[in-house]
């Protein structure tokens, strides 16, 4: 891949890591090392693990990593549903669409990578 900046998916992680930082920002105090440092940490792990795979040899090592950022999509849903729950959000549709363009974005460019 020759830059991934320029890859779609790439850039809405970065929208997400955005609405991630946003929203943990209203987060109780004493979440500061918990649950708003394990959000932003799995959100950041997304578009970092698109960059690092797209950086890699071949094929088979950027399909890796983009395996890798969909673990961290989903331990962000996780914990987005722990948030939810906890009472710290009440509307959690605006991260849900996001979430599965991303899920979804991220699945057809490994289908992609993968017959290629």
């Amino acid at each position: 891949m020759n830059n991934h900046k320029d890859v779609l998916l790439y850039q809405k992680s970065l929208d997400l890591v955005e609405y991630i930082y946003r929203l943990t920002k209203a987060f109780p105090a004493e979440e500061r090392f918990g649950l708003t440092s394990q959000l932003r940490r799995s959100a950041v792990s997304l578009p970092s693990n698109i960059a690092e795979g797209a950086g890699r040899r071949g094929k088979k090592e950027f399909i890796q990593f983009l395996y890798i950022g969909l673990g961290s999509l989903n331990e962000m849903e996780t914990q987005i549903e722990i948030s939810r729950r906890l009472g710290y959000v009440s509307d959690i549709t605006a991260f849900s669409e996001l979430f599965l363009h991303l899920k979804r974005m991220l699945l057809k460019l490994i289908e992609k990578l993968d017959s290629d």
